[in-house]
């Protein structure tokens, strides 16, 4: 351990280890009280020390791993199978089809295997988030996940006709399975990167030195996070537009407005040729992530791994911030997850489904939010303001989004009835709204533990699937009820509303320090009494 007097020697403490010395809460006050003779709550072993060709390759990976595969092209495949099939067997204004034992519309279809694909993620987060955190093989975890996407990707070659439409929804589930795991778990791993670079260990000594508080290391912890986070954001951005730039030039050489076949063909090309640049672009991050070891799991691994989860879903009534901030990411992300189904699935009517055409808007989004989140980081390091900020803001642009939509469901003047509505989306959506892909995941990192960053994540991304699972049923059973396919922006538009409202009174960061440090002295105690074969129970 760190010492006064031998400032960051090197630590026999694991570089991730969330027990490198516990510093004392005064939870009254809301304060971290600085002991005596203080250690930094991050110790550092030279070996693990983040490199800037390290941190580059994490940002390749999501340069290829941009959703453009599974996330954005799979869909309208799938979606454009559903409508050529609903067209082949009752005419051009059919959109019924026979699916799991009832006639549905197919934006109801679409939204009903949107919960399916996330109440299967479910149970996958469940199980590798208990085991995440420990060891030198969380890497592989990602490796895994990602031949499968890839997979998922190349096999979108053999599926492109009317016919082959239950298939397109087979894959679009898995696929979608595939994307959020590999992105999720890629995410978890920036606040390790994070803490262990240079600054950061440079940051713990002048700390243990005396000669910066704890509130201001805590800041610098938390800008390096949002540094990393929307760095990656941004690099992703202009590389994704690259990207689409030579998918245009694919499309023109399949001859995609020839014909409807030629059409879908083309929908399959692009995502195996995304999903061949994803996997490209992720080997140098599986070569160059330096494999720091987590947690020491202190007793056998399969009963640490039930253990630790059964800790975090019974502790974290204790980590109130961390359960308010679980409940708003609860609401929002259900809120914005839905608006962008529900606006994707008009969007697509608009634009007849025209690959060339949706391309084109995808460049016009991602530009826009490579500036929005140029925009952010450039505002919050000028200003030095808080990651919570930054995430109300965000919040603010899904409510205008969803008011939007609501004022379509009186008039076909406005709200997502007209295609320059669509080019409008897509700029508004970039500047204003994709800032929540970066500052959502900084904010789950302010509540998170140290140590227990893939448990979290995990457990965050459980709760966002279950949003992203209720939202659409509800949103589905809406449309069938009304027949309106922009009447789900009533419940949508109260639901942003109600959730930025709780967001911003409910949570606070800095009382979430104080008990995120508690919650760690308590799980150490309980391990100790457990070596010494106690119950579970602390």
């Amino acid at each position: 351990m760190a010492s006064a007097t031998t400032p960051l020697a090197t630590a026999s403490a694991l570089a991730d280890d969330p027990a490198q010395g516990f510093v004392g809460a005064d939870s009254k006050a809301g304060d971290l009280a600085e002991e005596e003779h203080p250690v930094a709550p991050d110790q550092f072993d030279e070996r693990f020390e983040t490199s800037k060709y390290e941190i580059w390759s994490y940002y390749s990976y999501y340069i290829g791993n941009n959703g453009l595969t599974l996330f954005n092209f799979a869909p309208t495949a799938a979606q454009n199978l559903l409508y050529q099939q609903a067209e082949l067997i009752g005419g051009e204004d059919n959109t019924i089809l026979h699916f799991m034992g009832s006639d549905r519309t197919i934006n109801s279809i679409v939204l009903l295997c949107n919960g399916i694909s996330f109440a299967i993620q479910i149970v996958i987060f469940l199980v590798l988030g208990s085991y995440a955190d420990f060891g030198t093989f969380r890497p592989n975890i990602l490796i895994a996940l990602s031949l499968v996407a890839w997979g998922i990707g190349f096999g979108w070659l053999g599926v492109h006709r009317e016919d082959q439409w239950q298939t397109g929804l087979g894959l679009y589930i898995v696929g979608l399975i595939a994307y959020q795991l590999c992105l999720t778990y890629w995410t978890a791993a920036f606040p390790g990167l994070a803490r262990n670079t240079r600054v950061m260990r440079e940051k713990a000594l002048e700390f243990e030195q005396g000669t910066l508080t704890r509130d201001e290391y805590d800041h610098v912890d938390s800008m390096k996070r949002n540094e990393l986070s929307n760095t990656a954001f941004y690099v992703q951005s202009l590389g994704e537009i690259v990207i689409l730039a030579v998918i245009v030039g694919v499309m023109f050489g399949v001859r995609v407005n020839e014909s409807p076949a030629r059409n879908a063909w083309g929908l399959s090309v692009l995502i195996a040729f995304a999903s061949g640049i994803w996997l490209l672009l992720a080997i140098p991050w599986f070569i160059l992530e330096k494999r720091r070891p987590g947690q020491d799991p202190g007793m056998n691994i399969v009963i640490a791994g039930f253990w630790q989860l059964y800790r975090a879903l019974t502790q974290i009534w204790q980590l109130k911030q961390s359960l308010f901030y679980l409940i708003g990411y609860f609401l929002l992300g259900d809120s914005l997850n839905t608006t962008v189904t529900v606006i994707g699935t008009l969007q697509n009517s608009i634009v007849a489904y025209n690959t060339l055409e949706l391309t084109y808007l995808l460049i016009v989004g991602i530009a826009a939010q490579a500036v929005g989140i140029w925009v952010f980081w450039t505002v919050q390091k000028r200003w030095q303001l808080p990651t919570k900020t930054m995430f109300n803001a965000v919040a603010v642009g899904i409510i205008v989004l969803d008011g939007w939509g609501m004022i379509g469901i009186w008039t076909n003047r406005f709200g997502f009835h007209h295609k320059w509505e669509v080019w409008v989306y897509q700029v508004f959506y970039g500047l204003f709204v994709c800032p929540w892909y970066s500052y959502s995941q900084t904010m789950i990192s302010e509540v998170t533990p140290r140590g227990k960053e893939f448990l979290f994540f995990s457990l965050f991304s459980i709760i966002g699937k279950t949003s992203s699972f209720i939202g659409p049923l509800v949103s589905s059973a809406i449309i069938d009820d009304t027949g309106n396919d922009s009447s789900p922006f009533y419940f949508l538009f109260a639901l942003s509303l109600v959730s930025f409202l709780f967001l911003l009174f409910f949570v606070d960061v800095k009382k979430s320090r104080v008990e995120q440090a508690e919650f760690l002295e308590r799980e150490r105690v309980a391990k100790e009494k457990m070596k010494g074969g106690s119950s579970f129970e602390s």
